[in-house]
């Protein structure tokens, strides 16, 4: 991914050089496994440990000779092994043994990361639709005004949705959290079970239950859908700040800085621009879901189509995830909220926004349902045909109605709160 859009604690798990830390990890960890059942020498674990990782550009010189990176990676590992120790190395194992046990451990951690953040999109949502639980505002269904909620609900259902991408990620990392060293088919062929288990165990991961060579695909699969759905609710996020940024709306707006400049050519504009990138950075992590879900089915036992896929797409979609909810996080912790335009809108409907409440008024008070209903849009229409008061109207029919006010809509409104407390405790 490009550097716009990583942040170092997530980018630096997925460099070259991280990636031959964790395969020197897991070539120790195992020689260390193989010593223990006696079939490799003490002195050859000591010397194995000793050795450094090698860098990304001897192991990229040597790839260029043999077209081969795992091998290349174990050539320059053992340059600085003593060749009787260094023929243990690797010893019984196959090249996705190294690979997918120590892929399984860099996603456990990416997932660490990403998780991190995730929680700190939910606890700022939480703790901001707390603060706006009684900013009332105009909803709206199919674009249009439909009767008033609070700001406050509008952030509550985006954190209660972030709540569950966290219980998504937590069960996708479960599953991408395994590893195998079993040989070449998975049968333990050339190399006692133990030394996965012990592997595994050292590296905090689970076993593949049934190895074909290579862990499961439809496991990282899992994952990125998990991610992909993540992008899509912070997506939702991103849409509704730029729907009420909307020149005339304007009910939010996204924080700037007294250097921002918005147009290039018009230097009023105040645009939702993260807002914006951030529905764009859910494209591509839709597109990296669709593309994983093409690596589930190998040929056999397995074949090579998965690894270029993953090396792009796992990355790249973790990356972007990672940096779109830092993003969002630091949008809606900083987003300008303003609730005298919020109550203007509901203000400027004329009394419309009322409309469901009188419609229960009258079926309450005895007035038969269509009859009621046609009364009631009658008035609406005059009022928005001639742009009339819609109260005035109804009055003027012979309707007796209370007061309209936005209040009648939240009679009942506490029990989500009392939820949403109980989730902003959780996350904090």
């Amino acid at each position: 991914m490009i550097s716009r859009y990583s942040l170092p604690e997530m980018a630096e798990l997925w460099s070259d050089q991280a990636r031959y830390a964790t395969w020197t990890k897991v070539e120790v960890l195992a020689s260390q496994a193989q010593a223990r059942l006696g079939r490799v020498p003490g002195s050859a674990v000591a010397d194995i440990l000793r050795a450094p990782v090698p860098s990304a550009a001897r192991v990229a010189e040597l790839e260029r000779e043999r077209d081969h990176e795992i091998l290349s990676f174990l050539t320059a590992f053992c340059e600085n092994v003593p060749d009787d120790s260094a023929r243990w190395v690797h010893l019984g194992m196959t090249s996705y043994d190294l690979v997918d046990t120590a892929l399984g451990y860099n996603l456990a951690r990416a997932c660490d990361v990403l998780l991190r953040s995730v929680a700190r999109l939910r606890g700022v949502l939480a703790d901001r639709a707390v603060e706006h639980w009684g900013t009332v505002c105009i909803g709206r269904t199919h674009g249009m005004h439909a009767e008033p909620t609070t700001f406050g609900h509008k952030l509550a259902g985006f954190a209660f949705a972030i709540d569950r991408c966290v219980r998504r990620l937590e069960a996708a990392r479960e599953e991408v959290a395994v590893g195998t060293i079993s040989g070449s088919v998975g049968t333990y062929a050339l190399i006692d079970p133990f030394v996965e288990e012990y592997v595994c165990a050292e590296l905090g991961l689970g076993v593949e239950s049934a190895p074909s060579q290579v862990v499961a695909r439809d496991r990282h699969a899992q994952l990125l859908q998990a991610v992909a759905t993540l992008g899509a609710c912070i997506e939702q996020i991103a849409t509704e700040v730029r729907l009420l940024s909307r020149s005339e709306v304007r009910e939010v707006e996204e924080h700037r800085t007294a250097a921002y400049q918005g147009s290039s050519a018009m230097p009023h504009k105040r645009n939702p621009t993260t807002s914006e990138r951030l529905v764009g950075l859910a494209r591509l992590l839709r597109g990296y879901a669709g593309t994983m879900l093409e690596d589930v089915a190998l040929w056999h036992e397995r074949d090579l189509s998965h690894s270029s896929v993953e090396r792009v797409a796992v990355p790249d979609a973790l990356i972007v995830a990672h940096y779109q909810t830092n993003a969002a996080a630091d949008l809606v912790a900083a987003l300008k909220v303003l609730p005298e335009r919020m109550r203007s809108a509901i203000d400027g409907t004329n009394g419309l926004a009322y409309s469901s409440a009188v419609l229960a008024d009258l079926l309450e008070g005895g007035t038969e349902r269509e009859r009621a209903y046609r009364a009631v849009q009658a008035a609406a229409n005059g009022a928005i045909s001639a742009g009339g008061d819609f109260g005035s109207l109804l009055r003027a029919e012979g309707i007796d109605i209370g007061p309209l006010r936005p209040e009648r809509f939240l009679v009942h409104h506490d029990v989500i709160l009392k939820r949403l407390e109980t989730l902003r405790d959780l996350a904090h």
